[in-house]
């Protein structure tokens, strides 16, 4: 039997990257196997990858020097930075320029880089109804991860630029609906009549893989995925049939949502802003049909529903 070919995952204990190790790991067949890299090598993620069969190192994308044993010896590489854990734009593209230099320092013959689009293109910072952030950027978790994108190209990294988009898994985490002063749930959101194009975590995961079983047919290519695109009023609607509980959409202005204060609202708003301004631009890059062909198990928002009903209930309730 051939020996397995190493993909170098980033990220393999969050959301993204354990998305990417879980469908390598069903793919039982197949010609890859996973090299999970975390900071904790003893959290109970972490601890689960090993108990799976997968080899767990440790590195730190803050500490360039821990990098290169992550990638030694690998064929490829799942790449993704975390804007969330702390919020700084100058920050995560220090993160990728550090992946892409030990990535190509070491030879890596095909990086899956999981980026997004440069929201500056199409929501100019010179625009007065959104604030500029952190300097230059309109949603700097986005455009700075944009224009990290040359990093890979510069240090010779053949990669393929993934353009994922909203988690539903945000949906009973950091997005859930909240209770009104009625006590009702209610999708707080700031598109309007607009669609918001979502994903299942997996389905990165499976199409990042068939990106990787298609060798160098997407190496320079960007490839931007969704599994469908809704109105947040279907969604709302979708929601209080699949969990039984009723679930109002409540389409607050760009302002007032960013008015509301939490870690992150100027952030967030402006990338809710984004997707409802630029619903056309945004929605046209994700193909659900092209997506499909790479990924024929490509989850609907029903679909998705249907599997993560009690996880939505216990979230709400």
């Amino acid at each position: 039997m051939a020996e397995k070919k190493i993909i170098t995952v980033f990220g393999a204990t969050g959301q993204q990257g354990g998305g990417f190790a879980r469908a390598v790991l069903a793919d039982e067949g197949g010609d890859f196997a996973v090299r999970a890299v975390t900071r904790h090598t003893d959290s109970d993620r972490a601890r689960e990858l090993h108990r799976l069969g997968v080899q767990v190192v440790r590195a730190d994308m803050d500490d360039p020097a821990t990098l290169g044993a992550a990638f030694d010896g690998a064929y490829g590489a799942y790449l993704v930075t975390n804007f969330w854990e702390h919020l700084s734009a100058e920050r995560e593209k220090a993160q990728a320029r550090a992946l892409a230099d030990a990535a190509g320092h070491a030879g890596i013959q095909h990086a899956v880089w999981s980026t997004l689009e440069d929201t500056r293109e199409c929501l100019s910072p010179d625009d007065p109804r959104t604030p500029v952030l952190q300097g230059s950027y309109t949603v700097p978790h986005f455009d700075a991860k944009a224009e990290a994108d040359h990093y890979f190209t510069d240090a010779g990294v053949p990669t393929t630029f993934l353009r994922s988009t909203f988690y539903w898994e945000n949906l009973y985490g950091a997005f859930s609906p909240q209770r009104g002063e009625d006590g009702a749930l209610q999708l707080v959101f700031p598109m309007g009549s607009s669609r918001l194009s979502g994903i299942a975590v997996d389905d990165i995961g499976k199409t990042a893989l068939s990106v990787l079983k298609r060798g160098t047919d997407l190496i320079g290519a960007t490839v931007s995925i969704a599994g469908e695109h809704l109105p947040l009023a279907d969604m709302a609607a979708a929601l209080t049939e699949a969990v039984g509980v009723p679930v109002q959409y409540l389409p607050l202005t760009p302002d007032a949502f960013r008015a509301l204060g939490f870690p992150g609202a100027d952030e967030v708003g402006n990338m809710f802003q984004y997707y409802a301004e630029c619903e056309e631009r945004f929605t046209a890059a994700r193909d659900l049909d092209a997506v499909r062909e790479l990924n024929p198990e490509l989850q609907s928002f029903a679909t998705w529903l249907t599997a993560h009903t009690d996880q939505l209930r216990a979230a709400w309730t």
